[in-house]
């Protein structure tokens, strides 16, 4: 009986965190479809999270390879006071960023929804 208890303890804390996170990833980024990313990309700071080897094989034309791994260090490369559109493979990444950017002052911050994997627009590879 205890170790049920203990599940349903474990299992409720693991639901509230996920919903709270959720909660704080809607207040941080706003998820667009590839057509309304498309709209607004030009005007903005094109950011492509994935690492150097995955942006050099393939990524948005315009976009500028910050992976997510070097962000807390090189934030300060995005302008808080333009758009930031992100991207990563599927969005994991970008949702991460776009907590870290939000907590650092950023406001206008994008993601591609779906991520680099959905996107049939034009690329540019090295």
């Amino acid at each position: 009986m205890k170790i049920l208890i203990t599940l349903l303890i474990v299992i409720a804390i693991v639901g509230l965190y996920i919903f709270i996170s959720s909660i704080r990833l809607k207040k941080a980024v706003t998820n667009l479809t590839q057509d309304e990313f498309i709209q607004g990309y030009r005007k903005a700071q094109l950011i492509d999270l994935r690492e150097t080897k995955e942006f050099d094989a393939g990524h948005i034309l315009g976009a500028r390879n910050i992976p997510s791994t070097q962000l807390n260090a090189r934030y300060k490369e995005i302008r808080p006071d333009l758009p930031v559109y992100l991207y990563c493979q599927n969005t994991g990444r970008s949702a991460r960023a776009a907590l870290t950017l939000k907590k650092r002052g950023y406001n206008q911050i994008y993601q591609l929804q779906g991520g680099f994997r959905t996107w049939t627009g034009k690329i540019k590879s090295k």
